[in-house]
């Protein structure tokens, strides 16, 4: 079965420094970024950096530059070679775009396009059918300075369930959340998952190692909701498809489902 990443971890591809300590923080997927955490005076050396840096047998998501800016090109280029495992495009808003980053990438390679804004979220289910895409990612502070929001929480309710139904529409995995800024937070770091969890996400971005182990954590199954899920599955079973109570509660098809999902995902583990 295959695993299922549920944190990934941010570096800024400046720091090179900081690459192999990020592989041994517990993330599931390490991003080296080329956008938003590089500098535009820095970003040729932070290219020739990851570029010298990448190996086939550590493998790590490379987010490039936006299509649309001068350095997608030599970006895009580079999750050519051996050593990148997937690629995270930022600001997309089209298929099209997509389709420019799987015409110089290798053949089945990933590619995780972020939500950004009005125009990606209308896109979405567009985009997320895409030849490629893997997975969609919630960029959700660009997006609410695209839109003027003000609020991370039922002030993006409805636009996180968007990206929810987009996925599940064009059968990928569950979506990843955006980042949660307060690094020194963990019970609003995990608020913030448990809430990403409740909606259908799969996993969420982090911007330092010490985010990784809660995020880990919130996006795995707990131990009470796998024995739950347990008893219902073998009550069914026990049952031949006939009606049975669990707990004090009806078991119908439904019921069986979320259960069987629930062992799936504890069965999945991660990468």
């Amino acid at each position: 079965m295959t695993p299922i990443h549920r944190s990934y971890l941010f570096v800024p591809g400046c720091r090179p420094d900081r690459f192999a300590k990020a592989l041994n923080s517990g993330a599931h997927a390490v991003i080296l970024d080329l956008e938003d955490g590089v500098a535009p005076a820095e970003k040729e050396s932070a290219r020739a950096s990851i570029a010298e840096w990448l190996d086939p047998a550590r493998p790590v998501v490379v987010r490039p530059n936006a299509i649309d800016t001068e350095w997608f090109s030599r970006d895009v280029a580079l999750c050519a070679r051996p050593g990148v495992a997937a690629v995270m495009l930022p600001k997309a808003e089209s298929a099209r775009q997509v389709a420019a980053v799987a015409r110089h990438a290798p053949p089945g390679l990933p590619i995780l396009p972020q939500i950004e804004s009005a125009r990606g979220l209308a896109a979405a289910l567009e985009i997320a059918r895409s030849p490629g895409v893997q997975r969609l990612v919630f960029g959700s502070l660009d997006f609410q300075a695209d839109l003027g929001i003000s609020g991370d929480d039922q002030e993006l309710l409805f636009f996180r369930s968007q990206l929810v139904l987009a996925s599940r529409l064009a059968e990928l995995l569950p979506p990843v959340d955006g980042v949660t800024t307060a690094v020194d937070a963990p019970e609003e770091l995990r608020s913030d998952s448990m809430r990403a969890r409740r909606l259908g996400f799969g996993g969420k971005l982090c911007i330092h190692p010490r985010q990784v182990p809660v995020v880990n954590e919130c996006f795995r199954p707990m131990p009470d909701e796998i024995a739950w899920a347990k008893e219902v599955v073998e009550a069914a079973a026990r049952s031949g498809g006939g009606p049975v109570l669990v707990d004090g509660g009806m078991v119908d098809r439904p019921v069986i489902v979320r259960a069987e999902r629930i062992l799936a995902e504890a069965g999945r583990g991660s990468a």
